[in-house]
């Protein structure tokens, strides 16, 4: 599960992996032909927003059962500002009926090269770290919404150690604020 900053996340957070990545994506984004066939040939398929989409839980869990990595992005849209926002509980309830091994990961630095709202990206320093893993023993006892809450928590922790660690990226809502 990862926080979402960019357009290019779901490319970056399986980069360094062994295995392909598999992705929801909202279903409006499958509406252009073209690019439907890209994001279903990266092994996206569509989530209607804003409801219990039945057929992609089904297919998630499909995937998962077939040993394919699922890549989450649980905030469902791209940060406003940087900020790693709410998680939607419902990612928390797929991953306790998968039983699967969730890796928080954290993408840093894509919100200042490439933000909402941008035609393109810009040149600059990113960052994907891959947390420890959050063994399904470890969250069995978590409600989704509990479950959802760890992550955000380990996800803002990296963020906040990568910032601490490059000023000129300190974001200026860890001064104090908890979140």
């Amino acid at each position: 599960m990862c926080n979402h900053q960019s357009f290019l996340d779901p490319v970056l957070v399986t980069m360094a992996l062994q295995r392909e990545g598999n992705y929801m994506a909202r279903d409006t984004l499958f509406g252009h032909r073209l690019f439907r066939w890209l994001i279903e040939y990266l092994n996206a398929f569509p989530i209607r927003r804003q409801s219990a989409d039945i057929g992609a839980i089904k297919e998630s869990l499909r995937r998962l059962k077939r040993g394919c990595v699922l890549v989450l992005f649980p905030e469902g849209t791209r940060t406003p500002d940087g900020r790693i926002g709410p998680m939607l509980p419902g990612l928390g309830a797929i991953a306790k009926k998968a039983g699967a091994p969730i890796v928080p990961t954290l993408i840093d630095g894509m919100y200042q090269t490439w933000p909402k709202g941008k035609l393109l990206p810009a040149l600059g320093d990113v960052i994907v770290e891959y947390g420890q893993p959050i063994e399904p023993a470890d969250y069995a006892h978590l409600s989704p919404e509990e479950l959802m809450a760890l992550i955000r928590t380990r996800l803002i922790a990296m963020q906040q150690q990568w910032h601490s660690r490059l000023p000129a990226r300190r974001l200026q809502w860890f001064d104090g604020e908890a979140h």
